[in-house]
C-alpha cells in the first residue's frame, strides 16, 4: 500500500500561552502570569506539524503575513517536513496571534485573525489537487474567507478522488452559521467535540445532537475529553475512555493532535477501533507538554511514549 498524502487547508498564528496566572484580568487593573510559552499556534498548523512527524506525507495552504510571526510559522512547520509551498503572503494583514490565558483544565484565548482571513478558495492548489489523498480543514469560522466557498471546497476535492475531514472548532460569535445540511454529505470525517456539537445544532444533549446531524454525516468522531471519544458511521457505534497521563501539562492542541492520530491511522486504512485508540493515544500525549506540539518530536518517540501511556508509565 502507497503512502498516502494529505493536504490542510487552514489558518496559521503564534501562540503566546500564559500559565501560572494570578487571577482573572479586569478593566484597569493588571495581574500577573508566571509562566509564558511562545509556540506554533492555530488548530490546522498544530495537526499538520504532528501527523507530519508520525509520518503521513503533509502539505499546507494558509496565509501568513509579511512579518516575523510569519516567518516563524512557516520555519516551525519546515522543521516537521511538512511541505510549506502552499503558503502565501498577505498584502493586507499581518500574521495572526493567540493569546492563551490557561486555567487549570480550561483557558480564555483572545485571537488576532489577521492574514488568516484573506484565505480564499482561489489559494487551494486545484492544479495538483489530484497528488494527494486526503484534505482536512479545520477553524472554519476563523476564516472568512473561505466561508462563501465551503460547499464547493469539499465538493471538488470529492470530485478529485480525495477523502475529506472537518474540524469547525468554536464560534467564537456563536452564532454557528454553517450549512451542515449540505456541507457534511461531503465530508467523510466530521471531527466536533461535544461543546461544538451541541452549538451547531442547538440541542441540549449529546444524544439529540446526533440524532438532529447523523442523516447528514458519513462518520462523526466526538471529541468528549475525560469521557473519551464516540465514533458513529452508519449503523455502527464506538466509543473509548480517555488515556490520562500523570504528566499534565496543557490541554492547548489535544483536539488538534486527536485528529491528527485519526487521520494518520485512516490514511493508512486502519480499522475505526484503532483509528480511535490512536487519536485517544495522541489527544493524551499533546497535554505532556506546553502548547500543541511540542510532545511531537520523532516517530521513535511517539511510539515510545504511546506504550508508556497505555501502561500508564507516563
Amino acid at each position: 500500500m502507497k503512502d498516502k498524502k494529505l493536504l490542510i487547508v487552514g489558518e496559521l498564528n503564534v501562540d503566546l500561552i500564559l500559565n501560572d496566572i494570578g487571577g482573572f484580568p479586569k478593566i484597569g487593573t493588571e495581574i500577573v502570569a508566571n509562566q509564558m510559552d511562545f509556540t506554533l499556534g492555530s488548530s490546522s498548523a498544530i495537526m499538520a506539524s504532528n501527523i507530519s512527524v508520525m509520518g503521513t506525507k503533509t502539505a499546507f495552504c494558509g496565509k501568513i503575513g509579511l512579518d516575523r510571526f510569519g516567518e516563524f510559522v512557516q520555519g516551525e512547520l519546515k522543521k516537521k517536513n511538512v511541505d510549506t509551498r502552499f503558503i502565501s503572503n498577505s498584502q493586507n494583514h499581518k500574521t495572526g496571534i493567540t493569546v492563551v490565558m490557561n486555567y487549570d483544565q480550561d483557558r480564555a484565548n483572545v485571537t488576532y485573525c489577521g492574514a488568516m482571513e484573506d484565505l480564499t478558495i482561489k489559494d487551494i492548489p486545484w492544479d495538483t489537487l489530484g497528488q494527494y489523498d486526503h484534505l482536512h480543514l479545520s477553524n472554519y469560522f476563523l476564516q472568512k474567507g473561505i466561508q462563501k466557498d465551503i460547499i464547493q471546497v469539499f465538493k471538488q476535492a470529492k470530485e478529485a478522488g480525495l477523502t475529506t475531514s472537518l474540524d469547525l472548532q468554536v464560534d467564537p460569535e456563536n452564532k454557528w452559521n454553517f450549512d451542515y445540511k449540505n456541507v457534511l454529505p461531503f465530508v467523510d470525517i466530521f471531527l466536533p467535540n461535544q461543546s461544538e456539537l451541541l452549538g451547531l445544532t442547538g440541542m441540549k444533549n449529546l444524544e439529540s445532537a446526533i440524532a438532529e446531524i447523523k442523516p447528514y454525516v458519513n462518520t462523526i468522531v466526538v471529541k468528549m475529553g475525560y469521557e473519551g471519544a464516540m465514533l458513529i458511521s452508519e449503523d455502527k457505534k464506538y466509543t473509548l475512555k480517555p488515556f490520562l497521563n500523570k504528566k499534565f501539562r496543557d490541554a492547548i492542541g489535544a483536539g488538534d493532535s486527536f485528529n491528527a492520530g485519526f487521520i494518520h491511522e485512516y490514511l493508512k486504512e486502519a480499522s475505526w477501533e484503532e483509528c480511535l485508540e490512536n487519536a485517544n493515544l495522541m489527544g493524551s500525549l499533546s497535554t505532556t507538554f506546553a502548547g500543541g506540539t511540542a510532545a511531537f518530536t520523532s516517530t521513535d518517540e511517539i511510539q515510545e511514549k504511546k506504550q508508556q501511556i497505555q501502561k500508564k508509565e507516563l
